[in-house]
C-alpha cells in the first residue's frame, strides 16, 4: 500500500508542501560547496585562471572575525524572518480562513528565502572551522582564501535575500494577491480536468452485468481523500472483469469503517486484490489541492463569507473573490467544450460536473452576498455573465440558479 502511486503522490504534495524540504535541500548543498571550495583552497592548481592577489590577502585572525560575524549576523536575521513569517501566518489564518495556512507554507519565497540564509550559516561555520592558526606543533597556517570569497558573496546573497523577503510578506497577506493566485490555481486545475476528459475515449466497451457477488471495502482510516487512482483503479477492473462502483470522492472525508467502493464480480476478490484496491487512496488529515480543485473554491467560498461578517463588513473583498470564482466557471463553460460528465465503463465515479462548481460557489456564497447590496449586485452581474457565455444544458443550469435568487 505505501508503495502505490497513491500514497508515493500524497508524498510528494505532503514534500512540497512542507516548510523544511527546500531549506533542508539547501543547507545540504552547503556542507558539498564548503567541501568543495575547500578542496580548490588546498589545490589551486584545478582552476584554469587564478584570481588576483588582492583577492586572496585575508589573514588569519580576519578570516575569523569575519566568518563569525556573517555566521551570527546571518542566524540572527534568520530567526526575525522566521518570526515575520509566523506573524504573516496567523494574520492570514485570522482574517482569511485558517485553510489558507497551506497557501503559505507552500510559497516557494518564504522556502528559498529561509533556504538561503540557513544555508549561508552552516557555509560560514564549515569554513570557520578550516581556519588554522600556527603552532608549536609546526602547523602552518591555513586561510581557505577561495572558501571566503564564495562566503561573502553567500552574505551578499543573504543581504538581497533579506530585502526581497522584506518586500514579498506584505504580499503574500495580501488579499487581494491570495484570490488572485487561488483564482488562477482553480482554472487551471478546471482546464486540465477538461484537457484530460477531452483524451477520453467514448468507445462503448463489453462489460459484465452487476452480478448478485458484492463486496464492499472501507479503507480502515478516517481522513480526508487527498489522492485517487482512478486509472489504477480501471486497470484492475479491466484485469479481473470488475464493475467498481467508487462511493466517496475527492476531499470527501471517510471515517474507519464508512464503504468507499463496492466491487461487483462473478466471485469476492482476494485479500491482495483487496490491498490493491484499498491502495488506490491516500488519506490525509487535511484537504489539499492536489486534485481537488474544489477545495480552492471552498477557500474562495470563505475569504467572501468572511469579508461580508458583520464584523468586517469589507464587501470589496468579497466582490474580489467573486470575480475569480466567475473566471473559473467560465473556463468550465468555454475551454474546449466546457466541462462535461465523463463515463467510465468499469469504475462509476461521479465526474465533477457544472451544477455541482456551481453550487459549491455562487449558490454556497449567495446567502452571505444577499444580505449585502454591492456584492448582491456583483453576484447578479456575474451570474448574468456566465448565462450569457454558455451555451445547451449549461445554459440551463445557470439559468436555473439565478431565477432562485433573482425571482425572474
Amino acid at each position: 500500500m505505501f508503495g502505490s502511486r497513491a500514497y508515493v503522490l500524497k508524498i510528494a504534495q505532503d514534500v512540497r508542501s512542507s516548510y523544511w524540504f527546500i531549506p533542508s535541500t539547501l543547507v545540504f548543498a552547503a556542507l558539498l560547496l564548503s567541501e568543495l571550495t575547500q578542496f580548490i583552497d588546498h589545490n589551486p592548481d584545478v582552476l584554469p585562471l587564478a584570481l588576483p592577489d588582492d583577492f586572496l590577502d585575508t589573514q588569519v585572525d580576519g578570516a575569523r572575525q569575519t566568518l563569525a560575524v556573517i555566521a551570527q549576523s546571518i542566524i540572527g536575521v534568520t530567526g526575525v524572518m522566521f518570526s515575520i513569517t509566523m506573524v504573516a501566518v496567523s494574520f492570514a489564518s485570522g482574517n482569511f480562513g485558517p485553510r489558507l495556512i497551506g497557501n503559505f507554507m507552500r510559497d516557494r519565497g518564504n522556502q528559498v528565502s529561509l533556504g538561503i540564509l540557513i544555508s549561508s550559516f552552516v557555509y560560514a561555520l564549515m569554513i570557520l572551522r578550516a581556519v588554522q592558526s600556527s603552532g608549536a606543533d609546526g602547523l602552518e597556517s591555513f586561510v581557505p582564501q577561495y572558501s571566503m570569497l564564495v562566503a561573502l558573496l553567500l552574505t551578499l546573497l543573504s543581504v538581497s535575500t533579506l530585502i526581497y523577503f522584506l518586500h514579498h510578506i506584505p504580499e503574500t497577506i495580501n488579499v487581494s494577491n491570495i484570490s488572485a493566485a487561488l483564482g488562477r490555481r482553480l482554472a487551471g486545475g478546471i482546464e486540465r480536468i477538461i484537457d484530460n476528459h477531452a483524451d477520453r475515449t467514448a468507445e462503448p466497451v463489453e462489460v459484465p452485468a452487476k452480478d448478485a457477488t458484492a463486496t464492499e471495502l472501507s479503507l480502515g482510516q478516517a481522513g480526508y481523500i487527498q489522492q485517487l487512482d482512478l486509472a489504477g483503479l480501471c486497470t484492475l477492473a479491466e484485469e479481473n472483469d470488475w464493475v467498481i462502483d467508487v462511493a466517496v470522492e475527492i476531499g470527501s472525508f471517510v471515517s474507519v469503517h464508512e464503504t468507499v467502493l463496492t466491487i461487483h464480480s462473478a466471485s469476492a476478490p482476494t485479500a491482495e486484490q483487496c490491498d490493491k484496491l484499498c491502495s488506490s487512496f491516500a488519506v490525509g488529515e487535511e484537504q489539499t489541492e492536489a486534485q481537488d480543485i474544489t477545495f480552492m473554491i471552498d477557500q474562495l467560498v470563505e475569504m467572501a463569507a468572511r469579508a461580508l461578517s458583520p464584523g468586517v463588513n469589507d464587501p470589496f473583498t468579497a466582490i474580489n473573490c467573486l470575480n475569480w470564482l466567475r473566471n473559473g466557471i467560465s473556463v468550465a463553460l468555454q475551454h474546449k467544450g466546457g466541462l462535461n460528465p465523463v463515463s467510465r465503463p468499469r469504475v462509476q465515479y461521479r465526474s465533477l460536473t457544472l451544477k455541482h462548481l456551481l453550487d459549491i460557489s455562487f449558490r454556497a456564497a449567495a446567502p452571505y452576498c444577499m444580505a449585502d447590496k454591492m456584492a448582491r449586485d456583483h453576484w447578479m452581474f456575474c451570474l448574468r455573465s456566465l448565462l450569457d457565455a454558455a451555451t445547451g444544458d449549461h445554459k440551463k443550469t445557470v439559468a436555473a440558479l439565478l431565477k432562485d435568487f433573482s425571482g425572474d
